[in-house]
């Protein structure tokens, strides 16, 4: 007999503790309370995403590894059938956690990969140093000088990023020698964990880049057709499925991503960042939880990368080899252009009259700022050409209003 699931906040519940409440683990949150689960949606600050849909939220310094330690102990001592820690961001005291898991706490996928892709440090030196994936040049940085010796032995056009970042914080092109200084003072600002160690990359010339969705369950490892996206600054804008690529590019593609998340181990969804150029596949990054580009999978699939990573860590069925794609799709953020609280969203009923496919999911954060992701659109079509554009009319309707 499979995992059994008792009642929500019951002795016989199967609870998930969300560590990271934004809007991917909203849909985490919302793919497991159809299973039947119980959720405990975690943040560092009141009235996010996932906590408007969860059994019960609570408000901590997620780094802070003595918070995380008393929060995980007490809902431990609280009764459940099973205890399962879901992080859904980068920013957690990490060490905690496997000092946890080697208590017997589980940790989805493990708590050792939630370290090493926590920074990019762990991961690259990782996938090139231990793995000996392809990726491309690269130096890590703890001072200025640092930076601008390896942005003259790398060449320009370079990338430099803060170790611990998210969402193109902190990251900046450098396209002439002398930008090391200001991609350092950047890098310092946005880091994650405030001033710290920078990672400098040299330039790839690629022909795209992908998210391979990779799921790793019960019954082996899952792919969903290659999305393609579009960042700015290093922050997710559009993203569309499928992607096309080559018979020996997607090959190669799904041979990198077996060996990346075989490395990291645990069940669950990975989000697995490629660039790609002719049949040529390099590694950049890799999310161990639901990736933002995989939002489009809600139009595009009948199993969306949520359901795909709750059914995962509940141990249940998940289709062999690739996972079915019903139609071509896309998705486009919808962004805030001002600051303020309780903001309200107009222009919906243009949004949605785009097409019958037309689909908008706000967030519901509980304020916004310039560029702060706020929903995204979603709309199918024929290919990814005329998804992406219908995607496109659909967030351009919708207005973010604060004040």
């Amino acid at each position: 007999m499979g995992i059994v699931i008792g009642t929500p906040n019951t002795a016989g519940a199967v609870r998930l503790v969300l560590l990271g409440s934004g809007e991917l683990g909203r849909e985490v949150a919302l793919e497991a309370k159809r299973l039947g689960c119980e959720v405990l949606a975690v943040d560092r600050y009141a009235g996010a995403p996932a906590m408007q849909v969860a059994d019960r939220d609570a408000v901590i310094d997620m780094t802070d590894p003595q918070a995380l330690r008393a929060l995980l102990e007490a809902e431990r001592a609280r009764p459940c059938a099973h205890l399962l820690v879901v992080p859904e961001i980068e920013a957690i005291a990490t060490t905690e956690l496997e000092r946890l898991e080697a208590e017997g706490m589980r940790v989805i996928p493990t708590a050792r990969a939630a370290r090493l892709t926590m920074d990019r440090e762990g991961i690259r030196r990782l996938a090139a140093e231990e793995l000996g994936v392809a990726t491309s040049p690269y130096r890590f940085c703890d001072s200025l000088q640092e930076t601008q010796a390896a942005v003259a032995a790398l060449g320009v056009p370079c990338v430099v990023k803060p170790v611990m970042s998210s969402s193109g914080k902190g990251q900046s092109l450098v396209e002439a020698q002398d930008g090391a200084q200001a991609a350092w003072d950047y890098a310092q600002a946005g880091g994650r964990t405030g001033a710290g160690r920078v990672i400098v990359e040299g330039f790839v010339a690629f022909d795209y880049e992908i998210t391979l969705l990779t799921v790793r369950h019960a019954g082996g490892t899952s792919f969903c057709a290659p999305i393609g996206h579009v960042q700015v600054d290093g922050d997710y804008r559009e993203s569309w499925q499928p992607q096309p690529m080559s018979e020996a590019a997607r090959a190669a593609a799904v041979a990198l991503a077996t060996t990346i998340t075989d490395a990291l181990g645990g069940t669950g969804i990975f989000g697995v960042e490629l660039f790609v150029r002719g049949d040529e596949v390099l590694f950049s990054e890799v999310s161990p939880r639901p990736h933002d580009t995989g939002m489009v999978t809600m139009a595009t699939q009948t199993l969306s990368e949520f359901a795909l990573h709750a059914r995962a860590i509940l141990g249940l069925p998940v289709p062999a080899g690739e996972i079915p794609l019903n139609t071509p799709g896309a998705s486009a953020v919808v962004l805030a252009a001002e600051t303020g609280d309780a903001p309200r969203y107009e222009g919906l009923e243009a949004a949605l009259g785009v097409g019958p496919d037309a689909q908008v999911r706000i967030f519901g954060k509980p304020d916004a700022r310039p560029g702060r992701r706020m929903g995204v659109a979603l709309a199918t079509g024929s290919g990814p050409d005329q998804a992406r554009e219908r995607a496109r009319r659909i967030a351009g309707a919708v207005r973010v209003v604060t004040g």
